[in-house]
């Protein structure tokens, strides 16, 4: 069974269409005590969730982790590590932060209750429905 992660891009540094663009990226510049635990815990196989911060505030498309964590090989830091993602599609409907802060569903999402985090976990049931508020049936 995959875990299920969401995480966070400024769309103007980093998109979504960038990651398609290039096929795969080093996923770094996560420096966050409790984001850093969080990717330690990923492993290849994992499911993601490309969400952009700034101005729009939305999950926009699926990723997968094609690696599992390692060095980061542009730093001198061994804890700051460093995944390898692949994009899988584009949501059908972007699920913006106001869609899941109304859902009461969401009420212990970090995304919601830790909103300045960069690697958020979702339990299965959170991904389950976020695909389906992206579909257009939740």
């Amino acid at each position: 069974m995959p875990n299920y992660w969401l995480l966070k891009t400024e769309p103007t540094v980093y998109s979504f269409a960038d990651l398609v663009r290039e096929g795969r990226t080093v996923w770094d510049g996560v420096s966050n005590n409790v984001a850093l635990k969080h990717m330690r815990e990923m492993r290849s196989g994992d499911e993601v969730l490309i969400y952009h911060t700034g101005d729009e505030r939305q999950a926009v498309g699926l990723a997968q982790v094609v690696s599992d964590p390692y060095p980061d090989p542009k730093q001198s830091d061994p804890r700051l590590i460093v995944v390898d993602v692949v994009p899988l599609r584009a949501l059908p409907h972007p699920v913006s932060l106001n869609a899941i802060k109304a859902d009461p569903f969401f009420a212990d999402f970090a995304l919601v209750r830790q909103g300045r985090l960069s690697v958020v976990p979702l339990t299965a049931a959170q991904w389950e429905r976020l695909l389906a508020m992206a579909e257009g049936r939740g």
